[in-house]
């Protein structure tokens, strides 16, 4: 059940370097053993070897996957020279921000088991692109005025509206709303309530735990009544497209306006994203200049 209207959530990609380093090179090994022919896969009778699908990825992807391997070596090597420190807590970091960002543990599973992945290679990756970053950081040059001009033009961004903080326990019909609330005027326990009652799968189990919100993100006649409450208090039943709800107001926080100095951090971590393209390509090209690759596929 998702009562928000929509909202932009950051969205992580993870890179095609771990698809190439750990599903390509994994599965490319040939035979050890001299006139050892290993079997992937039959058709009928028709046998298609381990050697035929390795030039055959070679042949699609080696290039790209023999550069992105060479990249990584040179950030690690690069890493080592300069006594960058990656910790696992760092990167512990960045993986649950992932996790979260796919909405939890289970999600994020079955994001990789879709992606054909595993949770070490993304750890790795994590570790290469901190890396990457860490390296990067003398290319990337953040003034004063540059973090004020940004500030300027995009305020609202950091300005807080108005929230709620609220539960709700949904049913289908008004007679069993009526009977829940009934319930809480006479001592029930909200969340228990919701656990038991409830339809709605994402919050019941947790009380009916909405979170905080602000206007604009859920239905109108929920947002309305919500906001029209006081903390701790309990609202009539309210009928939306989901159903009938019965609300209960947690906490509520006032519209406040943003200072330059409680979000310039912030504003630095984004522009140092928006510098990160150009910076990596003249990082990477100061980099390239100090080692002498040898690539013997790139042309075969």
């Amino acid at each position: 059940m998702n009562l928000s209207k929509g909202k932009n959530g950051r969205k992580i990609i993870l890179l095609m370097l771990v698809l190439a380093l750990g599903v390509f090179a994994g599965a490319c090994e040939k035979a050890e053993e001299p006139g050892e022919v290993e079997v992937v896969a039959k058709i009928n009778d028709v046998e298609i070897s381990k050697d035929e699908f390795y030039d055959y990825l070679i042949q699609q992807n080696g290039p790209e996957v023999l550069e992105a391997l060479i990249l990584e070596k040179m950030v690690m090597m690069e890493v080592e020279a300069n006594d960058v420190d990656i910790s696992e807590e760092a990167i512990q970091e960045e993986l649950t921000e992932m996790k979260n960002s796919y909405g939890g543990d289970e999600a994020f599973e079955e994001a990789l088991v879709y992606y054909g992945f595993s949770e070490e290679s993304v750890m790795n990756n994590i570790k290469l692109n901190l890396g990457i970053e860490a390296l990067m950081e003398p290319y990337i040059d953040i003034t004063e005025d540059e973090v004020l001009q940004y500030f300027i033009a995009n305020k609202q961004e950091f300005d807080t509206t108005e929230q709620v903080k609220a539960s709700h326990i949904l049913v289908e019909t008004e007679e069993e709303a009526n009977d829940i609330k009934k319930q809480l005027d006479e001592g029930g326990d909200f969340g228990e309530l919701a656990a038991e009652y409830s339809t709605d799968p994402s919050n019941a189990q947790q009380g009916g735990d909405l979170g905080f919100f602000g206007k604009g993100q859920m239905v109108a006649p929920f947002e309305e009544a919500a906001f029209s409450m006081e903390p701790g208090e309990i609202s009539e039943p309210v009928q939306t497209d989901f159903g009938y709800h019965i609300i209960k107001v947690e906490d509520k926080t006032e519209a406040q306006e943003a200072k330059l100095e409680d979000v310039s951090e912030e504003i630095r971590e984004k522009l140092k994203e928006e510098k990160m393209n150009a910076a990596y390509s003249e990082w990477y090209a100061d980099v390239q200049e100090k080692y002498e690759v040898e690539n013997f596929i790139v042309n075969n």
